[in-house]
């Protein structure tokens, strides 16, 4: 029986085919959102006719406001789709895609890039190997631990590594410069989307089509893991090579949208129970309506960062502001509920 089949499985695809109309739509709104005013009519003229009446049109579209947006849209849907293979990894809904110190290592190498008065681009190239470093010294942590309950092994490393490199991050704060390092440190800390280009998002956008793919690939096998460790090795699954694969994959994509964006925290951990409960639990839909709903919440997100006050705010605080009482909601709907 393949995927799509029976009355279930329509009610499935009409639903990822609303979410995706709801993205495309969103991303159109989201155009004509910011300081400068333009229609949403002045906007399908340009995009379907080239016809327009404000020369600052084709600047504002195609440089300042479709890279963000682009973005935008990217960095929501990777954090939705890492957060849902890991939780789907670790069979635990409290999971998110830090749990292995990837954005805590990421922070402590933007510092420390920011410290040594690296350009951008070496800031970047910092937060993204210091990210995937420290889930690589999480894995070989766990390993050294012993080989009883991996799973558990690789979280509580999880927590040590992440510890150490929070710890690394505040010494980078402390020794940095309080008149212009440490504010560009703080600043990069609380995440924005302010300054991203389209020479960045190429260089991000193949690393997350490498992260995502995989995980796509194998969904089936994610299924198959989460009734547990001894089932799916009964049903032929090799359970560490696919925990190795679902962590790196992960991992690669959020140390690649982290290190042009700073951290953000709440995405991964709310999008996959938004996701998991319009779709279900099956991460071969799940996958996808994921990436679909973190890329609509982020640009929901944006566009009030944008628009709410003078002064932009910084994505970090207001995915915390608003991720917080829609996960007491999600909580309080599923109450009884088997996650």
């Amino acid at each position: 029986m393949g995927i799509f089949d029976g009355k279930k499985d329509r009610k499935i695809t009409l639903t990822l085919c609303f979410l995706a109309v709801g993205l495309i739509t969103l991303v159109l709104l989201s155009m004509t959102v910011g300081r400068y005013p333009m229609g949403l009519k002045d906007l399908l003229c340009y995009i379907f006719f080239g016809e327009y009446t404000d020369e600052n049109i084709p600047v504002l579209v195609g440089q300042v406001r479709l890279p963000r947006i682009l973005g935008t849209t990217l960095v929501g849907g990777t954090l939705g789709v890492s957060g849902a293979a890991y939780q789907g990894l670790f069979r635990n809904p409290m999971v998110s895609p830090d749990i292995l110190g990837v954005s805590a290592g990421a922070g402590f190498g933007a510092a420390a890039a920011i410290v040594c008065s690296a350009g951008v681009a070496g800031v970047q190239a910092s937060a993204f190997a210091m990210g995937l470093g420290a889930v690589g010294l999480s894995i070989c942590v766990s390993r050294v631990m012993g080989r009883h309950d991996r799973v558990l092994m690789l979280v509580l490393s999880g927590m040590v590594v992440a510890s150490l490199f929070s710890a690394l991050l505040s010494l980078m704060k402390f020794v940095a410069d309080s008149e212009s390092k440490l504010p560009d440190i703080t600043f990069w800390l609380m995440g924005s989307l302010a300054a991203v280009t389209m020479e960045e998002l190429q260089i991000v956008a193949p690393l997350v089509l490498i992260g995502i793919v995989p995980l796509c690939l194998a969904s089936w096998r994610l299924n198959v893991l989460s009734f547990g460790e001894e089932e799916a090795q009964t049903l032929g699954v090799h359970t560490g090579r696919l925990r190795i694969l679902i962590v790196v994959c992960a991992s690669l994509l959020t140390a690649s949208v982290v290190s042009i964006t700073g951290l953000i925290g709440w995405i991964g951990l709310i999008i996959p129970h938004i996701a998991r409960f319009m779709v279900g639990p099956d991460h071969r839909v799940l996958l996808p309506a994921a990436f679909l709903t973190g890329g609509s919440f982020m640009l929901v997100v944006d566009d009030l960062a944008r628009s709410v006050t003078s002064l932009e705010i910084p994505l970090g605080i207001l995915t915390a502001m608003v991720g917080a009482p829609v996960f007491l909601v999600i909580l309080k709907v599923r109450n009884h509920k088997a996650w």
